[in-house]
């Protein structure tokens, strides 16, 4: 893969290391990694680290009651870990339909799953971590603590969030996220402080014991308690019969690349479905309207089949290894022509995320992403502990025949996704892009900038995105070649140009030359993207 800049607007060059690197949405974030690596952490702690200083210092995306996945590579091998909490034992399509919903709802406590995220910081801890807990979630603690002064991106996430819940959030169960997030009646501003004492006393006791409280002990009480209260479906057996689980990634060959994914739940699969499908085709330059036309329609036609098939592996018909087939590729191309067609799903909903990337000195990777979900998630604030709880049942189907039908016990499709590459059986290095349905679409483009068109991991994520809505209808960053949009309009994708970039992702890649063991990394210019190395 070559490491070369590409002539777009920002002409933000890439960032360059060799003893660590963390890169993330969040500068105070990615200082904590950093931190913790100069104490003596590796990669692993590094990312424990960020992923708990997110909680705090970028709540609109995600939090201690949100989900986890990573992707860890170290002593040349890459392992996989899902972090994604199942449905409640006493839920079912019956008794929410009673509730009179025809669909899952987005927020309150009907959509709420078992959060997975401490286990997550527990479990890398345990397997790989160098430095304890404790240690580790510190710097997270001290700004729960003591507070921090919001960032710009962050502070217009939050104050949407809030013109939205309060018109929308009535009732008790919303009470505790109003006192918490927006005290006084009003959310804090650029640059202005905000801390959660609950917060940092809720990470205390998660490192303090290794995540046991969250799952079985004072934690898990709280929360139980809580749902018990407001009639939720949540009950503390769910919570101490949780743990993540070690699954072997999954991969697809492209040019000479391996690009890996976590296994379903995840939609990671649908950007392999689509790097599948278009490592059929040559790409000249990236600026090339044919080009885009093919990616889009891969894109539409790896969605349509992840959507219809991709669910908890444990009742999933469909097999990863039909998905990701040659064959499978092949019947793709095929239905593929100079036009744009009409897929199947409907509507894809936007989402609210946080991933990051590690590098250490030692050839130690992390690639790991954390979301509550829809941005705050459910809504829902566990009492007195700074526990904003995810809504990812809201993606559950309330169809008995759907594959991802909801169900006692059951993981849903979880749209969270961290990605890797490798290649000849070494490390390239993490990436992934946040946002919801974007996810998938973002993996593609940023890996395809990298191994197709030779940009550098910055300039890889500053190029213009396009976005699959729905239907034939396509979205497009305002930077986009408008030759192109002539272009793709011309084969009937009806083309609209969008002036916020807040919904194509926001990315963080790592790359790690094999010879010298130098990281170059690219953070994302979306948010309030950083990079600290050393």
């Amino acid at each position: 893969m070559s490491l070369h800049t590409y002539p777009y607007p920002s002409q933000r060059m890439a960032t360059v290391a060799r003893n660590g690197m963390v890169a993330t949405s969040q500068p105070l974030a990615a200082q904590a990694g950093l931190d913790i690596l100069k104490k003596g952490g590796n990669a692993i702690d590094a990312a424990i680290a960020t992923a708990a200083c997110l909680t705090v210092v970028e709540p609109t995306s995600n939090g201690i009651g949100g989900d986890a996945f990573a992707l860890v590579w170290v002593k040349d091998k890459l392992y996989g870990l899902n972090a994604s909490g199942p449905a409640p034992q006493s839920i079912s399509i019956e008794k929410v339909k009673e509730l009179g919903h025809e669909k899952m709802p987005s927020h309150g406590w009907i959509p709420v799953t078992v959060p997975g995220a401490p286990s997550a910081w527990a479990e890398l801890s345990k397997k790989f971590g160098r430095l304890p807990l404790t240690e580790v979630l510190q710097p997270a603690i001290d700004y729960a603590r003591n507070g921090y002064p919001l960032t710009p991106i962050l502070a217009k996430y939050w104050k949407g969030a809030f013109k939205v819940y309060k018109n929308r959030f009535q009732g008790e169960e919303y009470e505790e996220w109003f006192r918490v997030f927006a005290p006084d009646g009003k959310v804090p501003e650029v640059g202005e402080m905000w801390k959660s004492e609950d917060h940092a006393n809720t990470l205390q006791e998660i490192a303090e014991t290794n995540g046991e409280s969250f799952y079985r002990g004072t934690l898990a009480e709280r929360i139980a308690e809580a749902s018990e209260k407001a009639g939720g479906f949540l009950m503390k057996s769910d919570l101490e019969n949780y743990h993540p689980e070690w699954v072997e990634p999954i991969s697809v060959s492209y040019r000479g690349h391996e690009v890996w994914e976590i296994p379903p739940n995840g939609q990671g699969i649908v950007a392999l479905m689509a790097l599948n499908i278009l490592k059929g085709y040559e790409f000249s330059h990236r600026d090339d309207g044919n080009g885009v036309h093919l990616q889009l329609e891969a894109m539409k036609q790896a969605f349509t089949d992840g959507k219809e098939y991709v669910s908890d592996p444990v009742t999933m018909q469909a097999k990863v290894a039909d998905l990701l087939s040659e064959k499978y590729g092949e019947d793709a191309r095929a239905k593929i022509n100079e036009e744009a067609r009409m897929p199947e799903p409907g509507s894809l909903p936007k989402g609210g995320t946080v991933y990051l990337a590690t590098a250490d000195g030692e050839g130690n990777m992390v690639s790991f992403i954390q979301s509550n979900y829809m941005g705050f998630g459910s809504g829902v604030v566990v009492p007195g502990t700074g526990i904003g709880l995810q809504n990812r049942g809201h993606d559950f189907s309330l169809d008995p025949n759907h594959a991802n039908a909801l169900a006692p016990g059951k993981k849903t499709y979880h749209t969270i996704i961290p990605g890797f590459i490798t290649k000849d059986g070494q490390a390239v290095g993490p990436f992934g892009v946040m946002g919801g349905y974007m996810q998938p679409q973002g993996h593609v483009q940023v890996a395809m900038n990298m191994i197709d068109f030779g940009l550098n991991p910055q300039a890889a994520l500053d190029a213009p995105r396009w976005q699959w809505i729905e239907g034939k209808q396509i979205e497009v960053e305002h930077t986009f070649p408008n030759h192109i949009i002539k272009e793709l309009a011309a084969r009937g994708h009806l083309m609209k140009v969008a002036y916020d970039g807040g919904g194509f992702g926001r990315g963080q890649v790592i790359v790690r030359n094999p010879d010298t063991g130098v990281l170059t990394g690219g953070t994302e210019m979306r948010t309030d993207g950083s990079i600290a190395c050393w």
